[in-house]
Order: structure tokens, then C-alpha cells, then sequence
């Protein structure tokens, strides 16, 4: 539907409310730890089937073609109850740049199942010895006749071992400039010669992994682009993971979190935990707005410009904040495996929402690396 006044944004938002009511499995909502996409495959069906798949897709491809704001009062709305998912890399990276950079007939082949959910696709960057800086990528990709053979290796591959395919960057020249010689590839996970091993974090979860490459034949049919020109799609890429590491969610779910917290135990009577809460919602609040209008820029078609590393800097920052304050209500009940059960019914286990905080201003680009960027390409800083 279209929102455009006050009066159809409140239908918007109780027509997601009544959808989500219907359709979204009670159990899942406040899960002590993100939920994957493939537990999750009933809701992302029912999602599909409503044609509210991919909110930022383009009508014409299968989206529901809203606009940035729009896009934030549907994740309000989500935050609003719960849900708490992995990011989908299909519908909020892959997709949207297999639509700009695509071929016909990658587009056919691959968006519908995307939309449907019957492939999840895994992204696959960050090597061992190129995280933070990209192009100093090994894995490889040989041209042989008609297919590239890929060996290397692949890191912090979120929910690769529950993925159909992945979209990766490979090397297929050595003999240039370390930009010039990179190729985007589309690999799927059952191809021989691919092992995935898991990677346990410190909340005893496994949702990152590394995923080894050994003499993997893959088609030049399944090259996005030209040959050695991936690094345009890898900027474009990085632009729109960045956008997504800087959504305001991130803080949002945790921040509801504190907000049942806090009303279990009549915090909000004490004037300076109410300003430090304040404090914290005005930041939620002011990047919505900031980023409302880097989607906009994805939305026209255009690139974003370094200073989206501002929004992750900013996220994870509060982020942050919004655990440590939460480990702070909880008390000893924050610092051990335990999981807490709150007036409404709902559970929350607080040790893991600091758990998950820590690494968040590293992966994605470090925070430093970003404060690096801004301070040489925006503020014109010597180097």
C-alpha cells in the first residue's frame, strides 16, 4: 500500500501489526539470540506470499517498492514485537545488486527463489589476512576453459553451513593493481571440493563459520559482471552492508529489551536512569533520520559516499551502550547463562545481548578503519 500522510502510515502499521499477529510463531518472539534464516523459512513463506519479501526491492522486480521511510516504520514494527532474524544477504545485498549489475538471465534465475526463500545465500568477503581491507584478498579463481577453478579460503561466513549458494570475490588476475584483478562469483555450497567448518563464539553459539575452497569448477556463466571488474560491485556492496550493519535495529531490539527491564523494576521512577534511557532513544531516533537518507540514496540508483561509515561507527556504538545499561539493570542475573522471564511472558537472556554487542563495531569494516575513512575522504585530513 501507499504511504503518503499521517492517516495512511497509522493503516500501514496496523496492517503490519495485524499480519504479524496472525502469522508469526508466538515462541519466536525475544529469542535470547538471533534466529536463522532457515528456522525462520515458514515466515519469510508467509512473507512471499503476501509480497512483503523484500521492502526495498523495486516493484518490478518482485518488491515492495517503499521508500525509505516507509522501510522504517516496517522494521519498527518488527523491533516492536520481538523479532529478532539473521540478515537475509539475498534480499538485502545480493538482490539488490544482481538487480543493478545482474543479466537478464541471472535475474530470472536467481530473484524469484530469493523473494520465495528457497535459496538462502551466505556472503563470502573476509579472508583470514583481508578483512578490513578487502583487496588484499588470496582466494582465486582460475580461468580453465569454460569455468574459473577456485581455491582459498573464506571467514566469518555468517550461517554459511545453512546456505544453498554464495556470492563471493575472487582473484582471477595477479598481475595488477590488487583492485583491478577481482571477480564476482556465484558458487553453489553442495559444488565439490567445498568444506565448511563452524566457529563458536563466546555465547556458545555457531552462526559464523569458514568455508574452504579446493579446486571448486565453477562456470563463467555464474561471473556477475565482466571479468576483473568486481571491485565496482564490491564498493556497491560494502555501501549497501554498511547501510545494513548501520540500521537502527540494531540498537532498537536491545533497547526494548532495556525498556522491559526497566518497567519490571519501576526504574523509570528514578529521574537519571529515565535521562540515560532518554539518552539513548534520542540516538535510536536521530539515526532513523540519518538513516532514511542514505536509503534514499540506494533508492534512486546512486552510490553511497564514504560517510555511511558514519552510521556504523554510530549503531554500534550505541549498541553498546544500550548492553552495557542493560547488563547493568540485570544486575548478577546479566553476568551469568541465564535466562529471564518478564511480567508480559516474554524471556531475555541478557549475557548474550552483550555478547553480541562486543564484535559489532568489528566486523563489517573495523570502527577505526571507519573513523580512518571519514577523516581522509570527508573531512580532507592528511593521511
Amino acid at each position: 500500500m501507499e504511504v503518503e500522510n499521517i492517516m495512511d502510515e497509522q493503516a500501514f502499521r496496523l496492517e503490519i501489526r495485524a499480519f504479524i499477529e496472525e502469522h508469526y510463531p508466538k515462541d519466536w518472539l525475544y529469542p535470547s539470540y538471533r534466529l536463522s534464516l532457515r528456522k525462520t523459512e515458514s515466515w519469510q513463506k508467509q512473507l512471499f506470499l503476501k509480497g512483503w519479501a523484500a521492502p526495498s526491492w523495486p516493484k518490478e522486480n518482485g518488491g515492495m517498492g517503499l521508500n525509505p521511510f516507509q522501510q522504517i516504520i516496517f522494521q519498527d514494527e518488527l523491533d516492536r514485537v520481538g523479532i529478532n532474524h539473521a540478515p537475509n544477504a539475498g534480499i538485502t545485498m545480493f538482490g539488490p545488486l544482481l538487480i543493478r549489475y545482474g543479466s537478464e538471465a541471472q535475474k530470472a534465475q536467481y530473484l524469484p527463489d530469493i523473494l520465495s526463500g528457497k535459496t538462502i545465500w551466505a556472503q563470502g568477503y573476509s579472508e583470514p589476512d583481508a578483512g578490513s581491507d578487502l583487496a588484499n584478498l588470496r582466494t582465486s579463481a582460475d580461468l580453465d576453459g569454460d569455468h574459473f577453478v577456485v581455491n582459498g579460503q573464506k571467514t566469518w561466513t555468517s550461517f554459511a553451513h545453512e546456505a544453498d549458494m554464495i556470492f563471493l570475490l575472487a582473484r582471477t588476475n595477479k598481475d595488477c593493481k590488487k583492485q583491478e584483478g577481482i571477480s564476482f562469483l556465484l558458487i553453489d555450497m553442495k559444488d565439490p571440493g567445498i568444506t565448511i567448518k563452524r566457529i563458536t563464539n563466546i555465547s556458545g553459539h555457531s552462526e559464523f563459520c569458514e568455508v574452504f575452497f579446493d579446486n571448486v569448477r565453477v562456470h563463467r556463466d555464474q561471473m556477475v559482471g565482466e571479468i576483473n571488474k568486481g571491485w565496482t560491485m564490491a564498493k556497491s556492496l560494502l555501501g549497501s552492508e554498511r547501510i545494513t550493519l548501520g540500521s537502527p535495529k540494531i540498537a532498537k531490539f536491545p533497547l526494548s529489551l532495556v525498556k522491559k527491564l526497566a518497567d519490571e523494576y519501576d526504574l523509570f521512577a528514578d529521574p537519571v536512569f529515565t535521562a540515560r534511557y532518554n539518552e539513548l532513544q534520542l540516538d535510536v531516533d536521530d539515526l532513523n533520520a540519518a538513516y532514511i537518507r542514505f536509503a534514499e540514496v540506494l533508492r534512486r540508483g546512486d552510490e553511497l559516499g564514504p560517510e555511511v561509515s558514519l552510521l556504523k561507527i554510530w549503531i554500534t556504538d550505541t549498541f553498546q551502550r544500550t548492553t552495557d545499561l542493560l547488563i547493568e539493570i540485570a544486575g548478577e542475573d546479566g553476568c551469568i547463562d541465564k535466562t529471564l522471564r518478564v511480567a508480559d511472558g516474554s524471556t531475555l537472556h541478557v549475557a548474550n545481548q552483550y555478547f553480541i554487542s562486543r564484535p559489532s563495531t568489528i566486523y563489517g569494516g573495523t570502527n577505526e578503519i571507519q573513523r580512518n575513512i571519514l577523516a581522509k575522504a570527508v573531512l580532507q585530513l592528511p593521511g
